[in-house]
């Protein structure tokens, strides 16, 4: 999947954890992959996105942790 298509798949506008600070979503595809503001856990929507789904990705919290690659 393009990372473009992934940005308007995206549910991390959504995710209790996010914090808007201007960074392109779609941390799970993002490299470099962390978020520069958002440094607390309050909830993952990343189990059941669009995007995990179809990539097949594993992980969560990727705006902290590390894109799918970085976490394995």
């Amino acid at each position: 999947m393009e990372r473009s298509e992934a940005v308007k798949l995206c549910m991390c506008r959504q995710c209790p954890t996010y914090i808007d600070c201007r960074e392109e979503i779609s941390f799970c595809m993002a490299v470099p992959s962390k978020s520069t503001c958002i440094k607390k856990e309050a909830g993952c929507l990343c189990p059941g996105c669009p995007v995990q789904e179809q990539e097949g990705f594993m992980h969560v919290y990727y705006c902290i942790r590390g894109n799918e690659q970085e976490q394995r």
